[in-house]
Formats: structure tokens, C-alpha cells, sequence
């Protein structure tokens, strides 16, 4: 398996990278703002390849591209 290929699992278990991770304040929790259907969140919570929405969320994204 290719270093980054590994790397990209592993990111993939972690919710507070991913684009759709947001705070509320209400509830004092995270939560995720992405479309889940009932098979998605299926998929999402008993998945070993993580869930199957998860984008990284790389704020220096545009700034990249500037350069």
C-alpha cells in the first residue's frame, strides 16, 4: 500500500478534518452537515474504509492555487 493511500485511511476516521464537520453551539457537540440517507449512515457507522462522504477540509486549498 502506497504511503498516501495509507495516510488518506487514516484521515478518513477522523470527522474534524472533513469539509462537513461543523460545531453547534446549541448542543455544545459536533455534527456532521453532509446528506445522509438511511443506507449512507449505515454504511458511515459500520464501514472499516470510513465513512463515505468524508472530504478533507484543507483551508489552504485556494491559497495553493494562487501560487
Amino acid at each position: 500500500m502506497k504511503r498516501a493511500e495509507k495516510e488518506k485511511k487514516e484521515e478518513a476516521g477522523s470527522c474534524e478534518t472533513c469539509q462537513f464537520y461543523d460545531w453547534d453551539e446549541e448542543i455544545q457537540d459536533g455534527v456532521c452537515g453532509a446528506y445522509l440517507d438511511e443506507d449512507d449512515l449505515q454504511r458511515a457507522v459500520f464501514s472499516k474504509t470510513g465513512c463515505p462522504m468524508y472530504r478533507f477540509f484543507d483551508e489552504y486549498k485556494s491559497v495553493q492555487k494562487q501560487n
